[in-house]
């Protein structure tokens, strides 16, 4: 039986100000219609004999995750949630716990990010299934990227011979485990060949993993045991104990384990594959005009060659612009040469420090009945557009420092306010005063669609007093 484990934790800070740390790049539809996480779960579901998957994130995005799972019909998901990242060898610890104790000792895991891209899916599968032959002979399996660029931001893996019994065609053993090389480097490993990227892809049986984990890092496996073992169900997800995960070291697979142990071999991967990590790769993907420029939403160009202009919100228009990428969302701008594309961490690391809101916040904030947009924003009033989808609610709240006023756009809203409960429809409103328990609900099965305008004194998300919610929220 082999568990696919999604990694979804990570922000993608270099894909800045369409990915934030409350929005993180594994949530947004980049290269098709599908979210790169939606694209993974997908991928890993054509695996013969795979079974429902495992995603291990952070609290904040449990409930778009699992909403993104059902979108695309992925029934039976478990998710484990991280009260902080600490890497992924305690991520692959839990993994190999969880798989053992649910599907018993001949579990394998295939632990992958869920931000990679995968162009050629029928490969990804070929390797995936000899990786599970070459793992069920006592080995950790690897994947090695078939490099298309001397790129310098991933290590690499040097190939050694076939395994020695020849039980496996395809699975080689890994001679070395390389570094991020510098520019030179990574030429001639190009051009010498035998050099793979190493993509941070895993599959292992579970018990061995964790008997390997046990002679490396026994102090760590202890830990994630502990965090397991006291770990609590709420609703759909798993929390693993706070205290005990921290006391898990942070450390990468590859250091804690794979470049120690002996039993560590790989299978070539050459299936157009990506991690998606910088704004530079989506320069590379097919161009939209014959211009070489690829294009995304509302844009007019002129004299514009191999860029990438991406609009989210407005019409974008350029003139005379070359090897440029320009990124505009509905509160933010990145204009930036291509092969300056990796500094934009930069960017986010200067605007944290300045405390500004456009690193966290992304504008579409999605809560686990829907998803609200702040459209406006003044001294003491604010205007928010808010989506509830189809029979959801949101909490019986209240709010001490503002005052709303609700219209409905689109759909029915059964609003709760004070000891009135009563129906709105579109083009109909109500207020809700400062003070008053309230609630907002959607009774129908279409989106229900409205503007929420503010007035108060403060205006802050925590200025929430919850009394009753169906998503067991109490902040």
């Amino acid at each position: 039986m082999l568990l696919p484990v999604l990694l979804a934790g990570g922000s993608g800070t270099r894909l800045w100000p369409l990915s934030r740390e409350l929005h993180p790049k594994q949530l947004l539809q980049l290269t098709n219609d599908r979210s790169l996480l939606q694209n993974t779960a997908l991928r890993a579901r054509k695996i013969p004999g795979v079974l429902p998957p495992v995603v291990i994130c952070g609290e904040p995005y449990r409930f778009r995750i699992a909403e993104q799972l059902r979108e695309i019909g992925i029934e039976g998901a478990t998710l484990l949630l991280e009260p902080e990242g600490r890497n992924t060898a305690p991520a692959a610890a839990v993994a190999a716990l969880f798989a053992q104790q649910r599907h018993g000792a001949d579990a394998q895991v295939f632990l992958m990010s869920a931000d990679h891209a995968v162009k050629n899916e029928n490969a990804f599968v070929r390797a995936a299934t000899t990786a599970s032959k070459a793992a069920a002979t006592g080995r950790l399996m690897t994947f090695g990227i078939k490099p298309t660029r001397p790129e310098t931001s991933y290590g690499y893996l040097k190939a050694g011979a076939g395994l020695g019994n020849g039980s496996v065609k395809g699975a080689r053993a890994v001679a070395a485990f390389i570094e991020k090389p510098d520019a030179k480097k990574a030429a001639r490993f190009l051009k010498t060949g035998g050099y793979y990227w190493n993509g941070g892809l895993f599959l292992f049986p579970a018990a061995l993993f964790l008997d390997e984990l046990r002679r490396f890092e026994p102090a760590m496996l202890k830990a994630c045991e502990a965090a397991l073992a006291q770990s609590k169900r709420d609703l759909d997800f798993i929390r693993l104990d706070a205290a005990a995960f921290r006391r898990a070291r942070k450390d990468s697979i590859d250091y804690a384990v794979m470049e120690k142990t002996d039993k560590a071999a790989m299978v070539p991967l050459d299936a157009g594959w990506d991690d998606v990590g910088a704004w530079s790769y989506m320069g590379l993907l097919p161009p939209t005009d014959r211009h070489g420029n690829v294009t995304h939403g509302d844009v007019c160009l002129e004299d514009v060659h191999h860029s990438l202009i991406r609009a989210e919100s407005r019409l974008v228009a350029a003139i005379g612009l070359r090897d440029t990428i320009v990124v505009e969302t509905s509160d933010a701008v990145l204009i930036t040469p291509r092969a300056r594309a990796q500094d934009v961490k930069k960017i986010v690391e200067t605007l944290k420090r300045a405390k500004r809101s456009e690193v966290e916040d992304h504008p579409k904030v999605y809560r686990p009945w829907g998803s609200y947009e702040t459209l406006i924003r003044g001294e003491h009033f604010q205007v928010k557009r808010i989506t509830v989808r189809p029979g959801q609610k949101l909490s019986l709240q209240m709010h001490r420092h503002r005052a709303e006023h609700w219209v409905v756009v689109k759909g029915t809203a059964r609003v709760t306010c004070g000891e009135r409960v009563f129906m709105l429809n579109a083009n109909e409103s109500t207020f809700i005063p400062q003070g008053t328990k309230h609630r907002l609900e959607n009774p129908g099965t279409e989106p229900l669609e409205l503007i929420e305008v503010q007035s108060g004194v403060y205006l802050g998300e925590d200025d929430i007093v919850r009394f009753e919610d169906v998503y067991g929220r109490t902040q």
